[in-house]
């Protein structure tokens, strides 16, 4: 089959940018989305033109490296996907396919669809550790953790970072993305001790790195291609209240996961 893309290119954070129409051919329905722009850029590169630069690694649903706003959501149509699951099925070839970066003022574009995340970087490494030294295994299992805790927590470990709750956003806030880095360690006991340090810490960071504020527009939640629930910017909102409002001496006697 053949397909029609509207595709942005930019050279580099300074250049004004462009969409720029291409034709590839040659693809079978059954092709991932990112084999489809492999295949378009062998096609670029054998008529001598610069290939469309995009990210990519695991190509399994994992890294979320691979992000891209398709036909304007963030890695495209369907639910709990990330652009490397999408194939060329979704798309009718008659239609033409836009292709374009993430937009947020704190993800500069790199070149062309690659965006600099270093952002969420700095903002795990505000407070997205925990210092307690828990022991060798089996150690950290001696501690009794209730099934629904557990399970609340790995919900939200299961963030990848990829930004789609970021370009989502119509304010462009990070607030998805820091409130599950939060949580999973909030919600366990060996991230208590650093509970409320850690909230004001990464919030302070998230807000110094540009991101909008949030206004509960659920855009993140429906984009989020790990499903993770916006209940998690709740929790993470009464954690920064206490953290911001109480005496560090009260806040010590509170610090048990609920």
């Amino acid at each position: 089959m053949n397909y029609k893309l509207k595709v942005w290119r930019q050279e580099d954070a300074d250049d004004p940018g462009r969409f720029v129409d291409y034709d590839v051919e040659g693809v079978s329905s059954d092709t991932s989305f990112l084999e489809m722009f492999d295949v378009l850029n062998e096609q670029l590169t054998a008529r001598g033109e610069q290939p469309i630069a995009f990210d990519s690694d695991c190509r399994e649903g994992v890294c979320g490296m691979c992000s891209m706003v398709i036909n304007g959501q963030p890695h495209g149509p369907g639910a709990g996907a990330t652009t490397c699951q999408l194939y060329m099925r979704s798309f009718d070839p008659k239609d033409p396919v836009t292709v374009e970066p993430f937009r947020a003022q704190a993800f500069p574009v790199i070149r062309d669809l690659v965006v600099n995340r270093t952002a969420f970087d700095r903002i795990l490494q505000a407070g997205g550790y925990v210092s307690l030294h828990s022991g060798p295994k089996p150690d950290p299992n001696s501690i009794p953790i209730e099934n629904e805790v557990a399970e609340e927590a790995l919900d939200a470990a299961t963030c990848i970072g990829c930004g789609a709750c970021v370009a989502a956003c119509p304010n462009g806030a990070a607030m998805l993305f820091t409130a599950a880095k939060v949580a999973h360690l909030g919600l366990l006991p060996q991230g208590q001790p650093e509970r409320y340090d850690r909230v004001t810490s990464m919030v302070d960071q998230m807000q110094e790195e540009g991101f909008g504020s949030c206004r509960n527009y659920g855009e993140c939640e429906a984009q989020c291609p790990k499903e993770i629930s916006i209940k998690f910017i709740g929790r993470l909102n009464r954690d920064y209240m206490k953290a911001t409002l109480l005496d560090p001496i009260e806040r010590r006697g509170r610090m048990t996961p609920q």
